[in-house]
């Protein structure tokens, strides 16, 4: 059964009452109790809340409705996922985030990040064959989505475009008003374009130590989420295991109550393998972990599982085009270029 984080519906709680809609009645008729949105670790059914959206389309009559939603969330409403996003040390490396961990908000749809000659194409799959719920949850999670980055980046941050699979609505002036900027209906394919130049820009908001935990709390939340993900569950076992050394499939196999033999063939129908999962994991890892200057690049490789700093340098600039010093260089030129800007003049 699909589930959405409860928390999250607390945004569908506030949207009501913007809207004029008394929640408790809406709710109470999907089978959800208000008392259950403060609970950080529930989980409704994705047909309740789904159902709640419906009704809040039919009730209110206003087609744009969802976009409202930006003015209705707050990090606590997305755990330990929204918290990770603020503490991020880019929109990018927040966007990573919300790709890797989406499921821990709802399982009934996913992104993916796709890069483009303009900038980064933030895609929605979204799988609803209610029209009304489809295109209502699309403008929730895409107006949340952009004023997250609004958050980070400042208030007049703009997507390039905007594509909608929705038919155009007789009023598109709500759309074109809230992300200012070009909003193109039936489309393919629904998807936010981004500014690459302020999609990779450094935020001084970022905070590593913190994300970090995060991070290693937000794969567990997700192996936990869903057992039958062998993939979320080996990397969460990575995390854990790769400072130890070399981590071998027999080693997680065993972790997870497994032959070798069965872990692999889980992985193929998957679509990985055990050694691009290790691949990924370290590379996850050694981006979040290189933007701490404190750390050394000996302890890195150390944590990483890597028996020698040559072999990381070398997986490193396969990862990033270059060595980790002039990784870090480059980040750091970047970070202290940010902070100068935002000193006031003398």
């Amino acid at each position: 059964m699909e589930t959405t984080l409860a928390t999250s519906a607390q945004i569908l709680d506030k949207l009501m009452r913007r809207l004029g809609i008394e929640p408790g009645p809406v709710f109470a008729r999907h089978g959800i109790e208000r008392a259950t949105l403060a609970d950080p670790s529930a989980r409704l059914p994705a047909d309740a809340t789904d159902a709640v959206i419906r009704e809040i389309g039919l009730l209110c009559g206003d087609p744009a409705f969802g976009l409202q939603a930006a003015h209705c969330w707050h990090p606590t409403h997305l755990g330990a996922l929204g918290h990770a996003w603020l503490a991020s040390s880019s929109l990018r490396r927040g966007l990573e985030r919300l790709q890797r961990y989406w499921q821990l908000i709802g399982q009934r749809t996913a992104i993916a990040l796709r890069d483009e000659p303009a900038g980064l194409a933030v895609v929605l799959a979204n799988p609803r064959s209610d029209p009304l719920v489809a295109a209502a949850t699309t403008d929730i999670e895409f107006s949340i989505l952009v004023d997250l980055c609004r958050t980070n980046a400042g208030e007049d941050f703009k997507p390039l475009r905007v594509n909608l699979i929705r038919p155009e609505p007789a009023d598109t002036s709500p759309w074109r008003a809230f992300y200012g900027c070009p909003v193109h209906f039936r489309q393919p394919e629904r998807s936010v374009v981004l500014p690459r130049a302020e999609v990779d820009a450094p935020l001084s908001t970022s905070n590593r130590h913190l994300v970090g935990m995060l991070d290693k709390m937000l794969a567990e939340e997700l192996a936990r989420l869903d057992r039958s993900d062998v993939v979320a569950r080996c990397k969460a076992l990575l995390n854990k295991r790769l400072a130890s050394g070399e981590v071998t499939a027999t080693q997680v196999a065993s972790d997870l109550a497994m032959s070798r033999r069965t872990l692999h063939r889980k992985l193929a129908d998957a679509g990985t393998t055990w050694q691009q999962l290790v691949d990924d994991t370290r590379r996850d890892l050694a981006l979040r972990l290189i933007e701490d200057p404190r750390r050394p690049i000996g302890e890195i490789t150390f944590e990483l599982g890597f028996s020698q700093q040559s072999a990381f340098a070398r997986a490193f600039r396969r990862w990033s085009g270059e060595s980790p010093t002039r990784y870090r260089e480059g980040l750091h030129a970047g970070r202290a270029g940010a902070d100068r800007l935002q000193q006031p003049a003398l």
